[in-house]
């Protein structure tokens, strides 16, 4: 990005400020976009909210299942060719 624009807006009676169009389509950000906002002492810096949140290890470590049986490559693999041929037969049957 180039230069930092230097552009005015006014913050409205309900706290809302209007982002000018020049920036907001510079940075792609259209309505309903999510801005995180942080304080910093020279001033508050919006940046856009990332997509999908932080993961942690807690919110997520069950979600496989228990881990007490462990599957070979081979058992992978043949899983994978077992379900390609189910597929295939499907979409043969379904043609007929």
């Amino acid at each position: 990005m180039a230069k930092p624009s230097s552009l005015k807006t006014k913050v409205s009676t309900k706290g809302q400020v209007i982002l000018p169009k020049a920036i907001r389509d510079r940075r792609g950000w259209t309505a309903g976009a999510e801005l995180i906002v942080e304080d910093k002492p020279e001033g508050v810096l919006l940046r856009a909210a990332s997509k999908a949140g932080t993961t942690r290890f807690e919110d997520v470590a069950g979600s496989l299942g228990p881990g007490h049986r462990v599957v070979s490559v081979e058992e992978m693999h043949q899983a994978l060719l077992d379900e390609a041929a189910r597929r295939y037969r499907k979409a043969v049957d379904d043609r007929d």
